[in-house]
């Protein structure tokens, strides 16, 4: 891997501008920005300079181990190929969600916790990835064995983030039945009277063990240190219940006065760039794009798109005259940098690690990343 030492006549995306400028780099750690094309360095020849994205949740390293219902890939091919996808995608920190709890689904889901968990800890001890992979352990309240599983990993070094969660049917992000009917009859193909059990049996579980694995996580995570994110917020009580929990990040609130209240809150409000890309919420609920015109969004996560995150930066400012492209950008580096108390990353700036993307932005918007480097080093 090459070793970055300057960069000249880049766009470079600071905090509150873009300027044409030049950066210094030693031992992987911005020391210079100057607002000059610069002499020396790599030459950008007017592409933009950016920090390397932050990424707070993302599905996808479950989705390249279980490809297919049922198929499950080698953990470490599955890590490999997650970690190229998002180097590629300009992302440098990555907190990889891993579910918690098992379903009717996958029955044994801490036997797949532990492997993917290892994969992670593993391939950073042997150098294997490209990004700084770290752990966001999303805990389903509803399930029997949720709270056994978060014991077993919520004092690992890599686990960072834990998030809140509860699919039941009929709240949060599923408010709207025909919206879950839609997501979990189409993906698993169960009959009328399938999913009505289905459906009664998640509620039951919610009923006998959200509220109880709701007071014992927020417990441990405290002891542990851990940063807390609640998920899918719907209503004020949410919110509020949120808040006494001690919860840094509203993940994916699905409603504009839930959005309101975790603002009022002093809550991080993350939200899906999908639904930026996209122009609204693949569930039917609010749009990103609303919030962030009405100063409501600070997070964007890909969620289940990774080159989504870098997309949606461009797309939030090409779309709307309200918000710049340092402003947009800030929503997948600084500001996840912040919640997730990164201090040393997520800006352009001097004392801050050499996390940077190279981009161009074509005609049609669709940015293009031309290489990647973290900690000085070049990873894509």
């Amino acid at each position: 891997m090459s070793k970055l030492s300057a960069i000249k006549n880049a766009k470079v995306v600071l905090g509150d501008e873009i300027i044409i400028g030049s950066i210094g780099v030693s031992d992987g750690e911005i020391i210079s920005v100057d607002q000059s094309s610069g002499t020396t360095g790599l030459d950008f020849q007017g592409d933009y300079l950016l920090p390397g994205l932050i990424e707070l949740h993302t599905d996808q390293l479950e989705n390249h181990y279980r490809p297919r219902p049922g198929i499950f890939w080698n953990p470490m091919a599955a890590l490999q190929a997650h970690d190229a996808q998002v180097a590629a995608s300009g992302i440098t920190t990555v907190y990889d969600a891993v579910r918690l709890g098992s379903d009717a689904d996958t029955k044994n889901m801490g036997e797949h916790v532990d492997v993917l968990v290892g994969a992670i800890e593993q391939a950073n001890r042997e150098q294997r990835l490209r990004a700084e992979h770290l752990v966001h352990l999303r805990c389903e309240l509803s399930s029997h064995d949720t709270l056994d599983q978060f014991d077993q990993y919520c004092e690992r070094e890599i686990v960072k983030l834990a998030s809140l969660m509860d699919h039941t049917p009929g709240q949060r992000q599923f408010v709207k039945m025909e919206q879950y009917y839609a997501y979990y009859q189409g993906r698993t193909g169960r009959s009328d009277a399938e999913m009505e059990r289905f459906i009664a049996d998640r509620k039951a579980d919610q009923a006998k063990y959200s509220d109880r694995n709701r007071r014992a996580i927020v417990a441990r995570s405290r002891e542990a240190g851990l940063a807390l994110a609640s998920h899918d917020d719907a209503t004020i009580a949410h919110v509020d219940e949120a808040l006494e929990d001690g919860v840094a990040i509203s993940e994916f609130p699905t409603t504009l006065d839930a959005a309101l209240a975790a603002r009022n809150a002093e809550l991080a409000i993350l939200m899906g760039a999908p639904n930026v890309v996209r122009g609204k919420s693949h569930s039917g609920n609010i749009s990103a794009t609303d919030l962030a015109e009405q100063g409501l969004l600070d997070i964007l996560s890909s969620d289940y798109v990774p080159f989504s995150l870098l997309q949606a930066a461009f797309s939030l400012t090409k779309n709307s005259d309200q918000i710049s492209l340092p402003q947009s950008v800030a929503l997948v580096t600084k500001n996840p940098a912040k919640a997730a108390g990164l201090e040393d990353r997520g800006e352009i700036a001097q004392g801050k690690r050499a996390d940077l993307v190279r981009v161009t932005l074509p005609e049609d918007g669709v940015p293009i990343v031309r290489a990647v480097w973290r900690d000085g080093l070049r990873i894509a």
